[in-house]
């Protein structure tokens, strides 16, 4: 058995050291590595299958991140103490590693290929997520599967106005920009940012500044490629037989164009479908009947493809969409709030035939959403789903779960909101937001950034500012030619280079996403990109704002109400009480939600304004400061012969020597007061330390204060008395 051979690089990026590593572990995978970064490190390994899968017509890539709980020495939260199904973080940081990889495969690759990266260790100070690509595309470089790479990734802040190159995960929230860019040596191929209104300037200027640090990546694979890489198999793409394309565009003449060139999604859709149908009748008639799978995906490739050249002919040619837009020509918007009747919030927002209605549901602080997962947050307080029914799309499929796509563009659209959502100590409701998508042609995604901008406002939420979403495409030319396209449907998606969702306010941008479809692009079309996304947003906002402008003035009257107090943090255990019975017994005398911060907030919320008030009149009972001088109304629960017991606030006792119960000697406590008897007392000393309080009933039968018995006690020499005092006789006044 030959030695094992482990073959490492390094480079220092922002100060730390990253290092690839190949052969100690995964032997038997087509490609291996790690990468480590501080002491967070991933494995990735690569897999492809030797022949293509028959019966496809894409590439079947898969790409899965596993989050090991050991890997930041916890044990899962599960009933069964073990991972399960993917977080949403995991599959965010599947799809983020997805993306840049997947246009760098030959065209016309349909052999199966699965990436899986795994954490093997998490520092909570390096973020996994730029890591990831990292890892997959060195795994992919060294391997002998055909792949275009490698892709270099990086992450970029903003932080006291310098941009700063991966940044810690800790600083990540005082962070006006979250930025991953992933490239290869030559173009930027994926960009994924939330931001806090940055400018399209500034972002362009951090994108530029991570794509120079991910071309020293891209060396670094390289230079790893060098030492330990595998000769790429041979793969040749399959060609297209022109003669049967030929014939086909003789045939069609202009029925496809025509078909093609209309701004109804169905019925564009249903005509092609037709010719479609037709061009393979004629071109398979006379096939033998073993012949006829293979004719029939031939004419249908041939038939796709003049698909493909018609719309991005028309546009780089004539500028004309399959609609009749220019290419900065927004569709056709319809904005509408309050549409529905009992929810605290609602937005229905119209582009085209892409229709998105969005409900907000704004709940108590205690209804935020716990994270178990490998980040340094344990909970979030604003939520957003994103939801795509197959009759959106005229189609009939199965009902299942969020797709991978589904959780992709609800992530998406929650991070957009992120920058002008109010803070906690002003606005503590947690919002979640669900976009339900009504009807698909494109740019959803977007749409329900729009419709969740309408939902808050509509809720009473005040956020800062309105935000909107557009997204735009890109057509290239073989001749460098290329057209920005503002407002992309689903067929410019599909047959477009570039999908780049740009979201923000009128102050700048909120949201960011990039996917390139080819080898990459110049920072010149990002530049004609940005400046084309704000005017198309700054159309939308006209749009929204003729609607709702600013959120509503007081909540929906079907919302909960939030009432906040602010207690002392050492009161805290006296308002949970023992195993908290105390905070129970007030939720269940209330009806109230109560949720209690370290810092001493106290958090009542419900329905019905009376419950607020009983369940704050409770609380402030439990926590109340009492002070020397104050007067009390309290029961007495207990007699002794040297005085009586006096409850004052629940919990809380004070006592009442017998000298202080009356203006004349008493005798016998029983002459004076009974036990259950409610009386009037006055505050006269609380005992340091153990937090005793000594009452008075003489005092408030006489009408003394507080300041003339320390005036008396101060010329007698004598001090108030506590219950430590002999109380078996009232002292002698001297």
């Amino acid at each position: 058995m030959s030695e094992r051979q482990i073959h490492s690089v390094s480079a220092e990026i922002a100060g730390r050291t990253l290092t690839i590593e190949t052969g100690r572990f995964a032997e038997q995978a087509d490609g291996a590595v790690t990468v480590r970064y501080g002491d967070t490190m991933l494995l990735a390994t690569v897999v492809g299958a030797r022949s293509a899968r028959e019966g496809v017509d894409f590439f079947p890539l898969t790409v899965d991140y596993e989050e090991k709980m050991y890997a930041a020495g916890k044990i899962p939260g599960s009933f069964f103490k073990r991972e399960g199904k993917p977080t949403e973080t995991a599959i965010l940081t599947a799809r983020l590693t997805d993306r840049p990889l997947r246009p760098l495969f030959p065209e016309g690759y349909r052999n199966e290929v699965q990436i899986i990266i795994t954490t093997l260790s998490i520092d909570l100070v390096n973020d996994p997520g730029p890591l990831a690509i990292i890892a997959a595309s060195a795994a992919l470089t060294i391997s002998d599967i055909p792949f275009l790479g490698p892709v270099g990734a990086v992450q970029m802040g903003h932080i006291n106005g310098v941009l700063v190159v991966n940044p810690v995960m800790d600083t990540v929230a005082a962070s006006r920009l979250d930025l991953v860019v992933a490239g290869t040596a030559d173009a930027v191929l994926m960009v994924e940012a939330g931001a806090h209104e940055l400018t399209e300037d500034e972002l362009l200027d951090a994108v530029i500044m991570g794509h120079g640090v991910a071309r020293r990546l891209c060396e670094l694979q390289q230079q790893l490629a060098a030492r330990a890489g595998r000769p790429k198999r041979t793969f040749t793409p399959p060609a297209m037989d022109r003669s049967l394309e030929q014939s086909v565009v003789a045939y069609l003449g202009t029925r496809l164009r025509d078909a093609i060139n209309n701004p109804n999604k169905t019925s564009r859709q249903d005509a092609t479908e037709d010719v479609k149908a037709d061009v393979l009748r004629h071109f398979t008639a006379d096939e033998p009947e073993e012949e006829l799978p293979a004719r029939r995906k031939a004419v249908g490739e041939v038939f796709e493809n003049l698909v493909y050249e018609e719309v991005r002919s028309a546009i780089l040619g004539n500028g004309t969409r399959v609609d009749g837009r220019t290419p900065e020509e927004i569709r056709p918007i319809a904005v509408d709030v309050g549409v529905l009747p009992r929810v605290h919030g609602s937005g229905l927002f119209t582009r085209g035939q892409t229709q998105v209605l969005t409900v907000a549901t704004l709940g108590a602080p205690g209804d935020e959403q716990r994270l178990d997962d490998l980040g340094l947050e344990t909970s979030k307080r604003y939520i957003h789903h994103y939801n795509f029914a197959p009759f959106s799309t005229g189609e009939v499929k199965r009902l299942s779960g969020p797709r991978r796509r589904d959780i992709g563009h609800g992530a998406l659209a929650e991070r957009s909101l992120l920058a002008v959502l109010p803070p906690r100590d002003r606005f503590p409701y947690t919002m979640r937001l669900v976009s339900e998508t009504l009807s698909s042609n494109g740019s959803s995604s977007m749409a329900s950034v729009c419709g969740s901008s309408l939902a808050l406002m509509d809720a009473g939420v005040p956020i800062s500012r309105p935000v909107a979403g557009v997204a735009m495409g890109l057509i290239t030319g073989a001749d460098g030619a290329w057209q920005v396209l503002t407002d992309i449907q689903g067929i410019e998606d599909h047959l477009g280079d570039m999908d780049f969702k740009v979201a923000g306010t009128r102050e700048g941008i909120t949201g960011l996403q990039m996917d390139i479809k080819t080898t990459g692009i110049t920072y010149d079309i990002m530049r004609a990109a940005f400046a084309q996304a704000r005017r198309g947003r700054l159309f939308i906002l006209d749009k929204m704002d003729a609607v709702i402008g600013a959120a509503r003035v007081e909540p929906s009257q079907y919302a909960p109400r939030i009432v906040t107090l602010q207690i002392s943090p050492d009161k805290i255990g006296a308002l949970i009480g023992p195993g908290g019975k105390n905070i129970r017994g007030i939720i269940d005398a209330t009806g109230a939600q109560i949720d209690v911060e370290d810092d001493g907030r106290v958090f009542v919320a419900t329905a019905n304004g009376d419950s607020a008030r009983r369940a704050v009149q409770q609380i402030e009972a439990l926590t109340r400061e009492i002070k020397v001088g104050e007067l009390f109304s309290g029961k007495v629960v207990r007699i002794m012969p040297f005085g009586a017991f006096v409850n004052l606030l629940p919990g809380k006792d004070g006592m009442v020597h017998i000298s202080e119960l009356d203006e004349h000697r008493v005798e016998n406590v029983e002459d004076v007061v009974q036990l259950g008897q409610e009386i009037n007392v006055m505050v006269i000393a609380i005992e340091p330390g153990t937090g005793k309080v000594s009452l008075s009933r003489r005092a408030v039968i006489t009408g003394e204060t507080a300041d003339d018995r320390l005036a008396a006690g101060a010329g007698r020499g004598t001090r108030p008395r506590t219950d430590g005092d002999r109380g078996d006789r009232p002292r002698r006044r001297l």
